[in-house]
């Protein structure tokens, strides 16, 4: 149901209120929250709540909304991707009520008299009307997953050591049934129970192999500079990662179905396609390149797989995408290395020193002349930044480029970026810029679309939070709703 004429025009006259005690609100929003829901902890990120970077979200993100409130119809496309994340998170709509709750008392606690009934029932109207549109969104989701409705009991079959910092986890089924397929690029979500919290935490983590039903595969990046025994250590962003280094194989890990709207195209296995990445940021790209390089259609396929690392022992899958490389002449392998140690050959180890620059790439090697090719993009903020302005300015279209943010937060606003939108074929088909959710923490999307501000979305990738399309927003969106959502991908 929506809002009334009063209603609307209520929210609209609160937005300057919203901006002054927005993060006063939130942060005694989630205070009171998850100090009488306690249970809930499990579900917010602890690392967020411990620096305010969540509440400092929800905050930006109540402003936008109430700012747009007669603008939602541009969300429509953001619903989808908070609604991938709340799945992988098992959120269900009664949990929408207690949000709704603390929410609107909190409101009522920071405003007091100044919060007056109308303005309560005004906003008690919006979050709901947001909080059903996202209910439904995610609805459709779990009836797609069939029986797999709660966290499932995967085993870590196997461990193998990619580099000197990623590890993949090869994740078998306890009860040893089939797994379901996935679209190349999704993720999961794994929880695990972190001692000094005591209490789970889950995290989202990128699928980095082909779907097969036997296992799934995800690659997680260690913080080598994090001792997890360090007083504090449990808020560490890094610190569910640790935690899964630690395990052995045979132990058994919680997982969700997966999810997540960056994937690769049905459309995408004759056009060119360019993977772009950076760090950790290849796990979802592996995927995909592994699912184009079995199609049969693949044989004549151009493929460009470009990535960047500090150094040679910093790279994973190096020899598996050499070795795919030399299986596939239509597949083109970029390296490049920021910091290259003296025993590693250009030419050998390594293509390009430095970070990656698309300038040292002839336009043939991106494959320009064809304006179907599609461009995904993943990694840290600034390579995301930096990657975005280079292609857009090489004459492809935003349309083109997909994008999943590893991180801990939003991309930032580049004033250079704000013209974007008018480079784009239609607002509709703008770009996507969305965070990984095992960095950040998924959990934070609930309290925001909860909030009425889920639509306010990384994340991310993440491993993806995107408040408003991008179509309208360009990267500011991003940055304003950085914590309210996972980030999708930890490292």
């Amino acid at each position: 149901m929506g809002l009334t004429k009063e209603q609307t025009e209520i929210i609209k006259a609160t937005v300057p209120v919203v901006q002054e005690h927005g993060f006063q609100i939130t942060k005694t929003f989630y205070g009171n929250m998850l100090r009488e829901r306690p249970e809930l902890n499990a579900v917010f990120n602890t690392t967020h709540q411990v620096t305010g970077h969540q509440a400092r979200a929800l905050a930006g993100s109540l402003y936008a909304y109430a700012a747009n409130i007669e603008n939602l119809e541009v969300l429509a496309p953001d619903v989808k991707l908070i609604a991938h994340k709340h799945a992988s998170l098992f959120i269900r709509p009664e949990q929408y009520n207690i949000v709704g709750e603390y929410l609107l008392a909190a409101m009522k606690q920071v405003l007091g008299d100044a919060c007056t009934p109308e303005i309560l029932d005004a906003w008690g109207a919006a979050y709901w009307q947001l909080a059903h549109i996202l209910i439904d969104e995610e609805d459709k989701l779990y009836r797609q997953s069939e029986d797999w409705k709660d966290w499932r009991q995967l085993r870590i079959a196997k461990k193998v050591p990619e580099s000197e910092e990623i590890t993949s986890f090869y994740l078998e089924p306890v009860d040893e049934s089939p797994l379901p397929g996935f679209r190349p690029g999704q993720y999961i979500s794994v929880r695990v129970l972190v001692p000094g919290l005591k209490y789970p935490q889950a995290r989202q983590y990128s699928l980095s192999d082909s779907a097969r039903p036997e296992y799934y595969r995800i690659s997680v990046k260690k913080e080598l500079g994090l001792d997890t025994a360090a007083p504090g250590a449990a808020t560490h962003p890094g610190y569910v990662s640790n935690l899964l280094h630690s395990l052995e194989e045979g132990n058994a890990l919680e997982v969700s179905h997966p999810f997540g709207d960056f994937f690769l195209l049905d459309d995408d296995n004759a056009s060119p396609v360019v993977l772009l990445s950076a760090g950790v940021g290849l796990t979802p790209l592996i995927s995909i390149l592994n699912t184009l390089v079995s199609q049969k259609t693949s044989a004549d396929q151009k493929i460009h797989f470009i990535h960047g690392a500090r150094r040679a022992s910093n790279r994973a899958f190096k020899d598996h995408v050499r070795s795919v490389a030399k299986a596939h002449p239509n597949l083109k392998v970029t390296f490049f290395a920021s910091s290259p140690s003296s025993n590693e050959e250009q030419g050998v180890d390594y293509d390009h020193a430095g970070r990656v620059e698309l300038q040292k790439l002839e336009k043939k090697d991106l494959f320009l002349d064809n304006k179907r090719t599609t461009y995904y993009v993943c990694g840290p903020e600034e390579f995301m930044v930096v990657m975005l302005r280079s292609l857009v300015d090489r004459g492809v279209d935003p349309s083109q480029i997909k994008m999943e943010l590893f991180g801990t937060g939003g991309v930032r606003r580049d004033a250079d970026l704000d013209d974007l939108q008018r480079k784009s074929k239609s607002k509709s088909d703008f770009f996507r810029i969305r965070l990984n959710p095992t960095v950040v923490a998924p959990s934070v999307l609930l309290a925001t679309v909860a909030a009425g501000l889920g639509l306010a979305l990384y994340g991310i990738h993440a491993k993806q939070p995107l408040w408003q399309s991008l179509s309208l927003w360009s990267i500011a969106g991003v940055a304003m709703a950085t914590a309210v959502a996972p980030t999708v991908k930890s490292s």
